[in-house]
């Protein structure tokens, strides 16, 4: 990545993150923790995303220019995110930038980052922990 200034431009701009978002959005609809989380309708929520990546990502403020700042933390409340919801988002999110030809260690960089804010949305315990 050091010849790029972000991983939006070291990843492929805008074609890379609408291709990673293609890929993303279909496993997690099939996943059996997310899927139900999601509206059967799923191309505004995956537009959304697309704007979103692109500006956490490094890209043009694309998010915010429609809809404002992100508050990705409050946007999330009204779902149950438990931590294995989080890592299973995580577990797509990584399968989809696999399958997009994202090298290596951008795919790692970018999980990384997206990891803080996928934790951060936790607002529901784990179903484990109530047995």
């Amino acid at each position: 990545m050091s010849s790029y200034a972000t991983i939006y431009d070291a990843i492929g701009g805008a074609e890379t993150i609408r291709e990673i978002v293609t890929r993303f959005y279909p496993k997690v609809q099939a996943h059996p923790l997310l899927g139900p989380l999601f509206p059967e309708d799923i191309h505004p929520v995956m537009e959304k995303q697309f704007l979103f990546l692109s500006q956490f990502l490094g890209g043009p403020p694309l998010y915010s220019d429609e809809y404002g700042h992100p508050m990705m933390r409050a946007r999330h409340l009204p779902f149950p995110i438990t931590p294995e919801r989080a890592e299973a988002w995580l577990a797509c999110m990584a399968e989809a930038l696999s399958e997009t030809g994202v090298p290596e260690s951008l795919q790692k960089l970018t999980i990384e980052r997206l990891s803080g804010p996928a934790h951060h949305f936790i607002n529901t315990e784990s179903e484990s922990s109530h047995s």
